[in-house]
């Protein structure tokens, strides 16, 4: 995949720190909007760097007055290595100087807007300070994800010491590019149940899958299909913004979907797969067959037992329609939360400024303990506690209790009643493959379909990712791993899709995830299962703190909170092939904050 997923020999490199101020996110904005018209960019003869209209936009016919030219510097003022955000009048271009070089991309990261500026550049790509994407600085190409589209690039040059940059004035405005993609020249009518490609879900995986097939210039059918009544949006806001509608958590327009010839139907599930004749059957009894199959059907939530499930305004958080009767329900009146998983501690976050009262119940005896520590999950439970949500820890529900069918109490096995009008169960999830069972599609004891470096399962033809895999990390040696992250997804997807073409491709990104509550992010990188310690660098009291989540005497994943971009810094290092010994975390990290430059220089050699 190029970029930030190249993996040279290990070598070892020591840690300084240093305390950054946090940069005011805007984790609520609408996503990945609507495909629009680009800047001029540098094509190297590879599908996909330039959309037509890119194209055009090179030609000398192009109406001069849609570009702007402006001097935005001395060659001085910027140092190898350097980056600085300039104003062209029109917009705003993120400067780049390396070994000498100047160029110019779009200063915010398509997927929710960061300020690259404040990202890790590296080897010919900046890294977003906020969840890790990765850009070239060449092409404005997305090299690591999340997130769908590339940034434009602009013309600079030097002119008498100067440094002046012209640029298309709408890409200023967009700061978004989609890369071209292959039309389908298959000639089939809709009605056949037949698809060169059939995917199953409509994630991230899907959705990447499906454009990376036609930037790579596949132009036989490709159908998506899903349960969902929505094309695909971004669930990870479901938890953070309960309000927020389908449509403007949307990923995709119809229209985008129509414009590339991919088909998406909606409201279709599937209930087995024939490896034999290569037959997908769905619910409704629908039919269709396929040369190549992605399966891409995510995770449902997990259920728990308790007396009175016909009680209503119990949810478990699915769908948009979900959020949105959660938060409806909950104004000014008393919320429960069963489950201590990421997504039922984002819906307590999220109802604290709706809610009368917020409760939480687990059955360990803190939040986010095993994700990441004793340390950090007793400094956010605090957060929470800080912010009206009181826990009832070490505890189950015994029973739901209503009055004409809607929820009014629950009731712990501790004895304990608690008042409740909207109650969310949020007790973890499990991968929907149940429809697997009889197909010959290899799974493990939990479920879980188990594939290759490529995403191929045991059977030819057929590929799976996201949360219902198992999958080699290079990170860890190849040791076989589920990573249920959005980010992951993202980057399963382009793989399969590669792989389904013949094209070598393998896993070789950082995993990188984030949570979000009160305003705040933590970020976290790498893969921290089977951590033996935690060094805390910072004030957890502060909530500004990094934490080193270190196995035997290597780091293997780090978390911080306002500490950016340190969290994407050791993605870097880390996608480099390079290691971090807990000694040296731990040389600066006793009583005083140290300084991060000498972990930057590491991190790009």
């Amino acid at each position: 995949m190029g970029g930030c997923l190249s993996k040279p020999k290990p070598v070892e490199v020591k840690v300084e720190l240093t305390l950054l101020e946090k940069e005011k996110e805007a984790d609520l904005m609408s996503p990945n909007g609507k495909a629009s018209p680009f800047s001029e960019c540098r094509p190297n003869g590879s599908l996909g760097h330039c959309s037509d209209e890119d194209s055009a936009a090179l030609r000398p016919s192009h109406k001069h007055r849609d570009y702007i030219e402006a001097t935005v510097c001395h060659v001085k003022d910027l140092e190898n290595g350097q980056m600085r955000e300039v104003d062209l009048g029109a917009g705003r271009a993120l400067l780049i100087k390396e070994h000498g070089e100047f160029s110019a991309i779009g200063h915010k990261c398509p997927h929710y807007g960061a300020p690259l500026v404040k990202g890790v550049l590296s080897k010919g790509h900046v890294r977003c300070p906020w969840h890790g994407a990765c850009f070239s600085i060449a092409t404005g190409d997305i090299e690591d994800f999340p997130g769908l589209d590339s940034l434009p690039t602009f013309q600079v040059r030097v002119e008498k010491d100067k440094v002046i940059i012209r640029a298309n004035k709408q890409a200023l405005q967009t700061q978004r590019r989609t890369k071209a993609m292959a039309k389908c020249s298959a000639v089939i009518n809709s009605s056949t149940s037949f698809s060169h490609v059939l995917i199953i879900g409509s994630g991230p995986v899907a959705l990447v899958c499906a454009e990376t097939l036609r930037q790579e210039g596949f132009t036989d059918r490709i159908v998506m299909c899903t349960m969902e009544k929505h094309p695909p949006y971004d669930r990870p806001k479901l938890s953070k913004s309960l309000e927020s509608t389908a449509e403007q958590l949307q990923l995709r327009s119809m229209e985008f979907f129509q414009n590339h010839d991919i088909e998406l139907l909606l409201e279709k599930e599937a209930v087995s797969v024939d490896v034999k004749t290569k037959t997908v059957t769905f619910q409704d009894g629908y039919k269709m067959e396929y040369r190549k199959l992605l399966i891409a059907t995510g995770s449902k939530p997990k259920s728990i037992n308790y007396k009175g499930k016909d009680i209503g305004n119990v949810f478990q958080l699915r769908t948009p329609e979900d959020a949105n009767s959660i938060a409806r329900l909950a104004g000014s009146k008393n919320a429960v939360i069963v489950g201590t998983s990421f997504i039922g501690m984002e819906v307590a976050a999220a109802l604290t400024d709706k809610a009368h009262s917020v409760s939480v119940i687990g059955t360990e005896a803190m939040p986010f303990r095993k994700a990441l520590g004793e340390k950090v999950g007793k400094a956010l439970m605090k957060l929470f506690e800080m912010n009206r949500v009181k826990f009832y820890m070490l505890n189950e529900v015994s029973e739901m209790r209503g009055h004409h069918g809607q929820l009014k109490e629950v009731v712990l096995k501790s004895g304990k009643v608690l008042r409740a009008d909207v109650c969310v169960i949020g007790a973890g999830s499990s991968p929907a493959t149940s429809f697997l069972k009889q197909s010959g599609v290899h799974m493990d004891s939990k479920g879980f379909i188990t594939v290759n470096k490529m995403m191929q399962t045991n059977v030819d033809g057929i590929f799976a990712g996201g949360d219902v895999v198992t999958f080699p990390l290079a990170l860890r040696g190849n040791k076989k791993v589920n990573i249920p992250h959005w980010q992951m997804a993202h980057v399963h997807g382009r793989v399969a899709a590669l792989g389904m073409m013949g094209k070598t491709s393998e896993v070789r990104t950082v995993p990188y995830f984030w949570t979000a509550m009160f305003g705040k992010s933590v970020r976290y990188a790498g893969y921290g299962d089977g951590f033996d310690d935690v060094i805390i660098q910072g004030d957890l009291d502060e909530l500004k703190f990094v934490a080193f989540y270190t196995k035997s005497e290597e780091v293997i994943a780090v978390a911080s909170m306002n500490y950016d971009p340190i969290v994407s810094r050791v993605a870097e290092v880390f996608g480099s092939g390079k290691t971090i010994k807990k000694r040296d975390v731990e040389m600066f990290t006793h009583g005083k904050t140290g300084d991060m430059s000498w972990l930057i220089d590491k991190g790009s050699q």
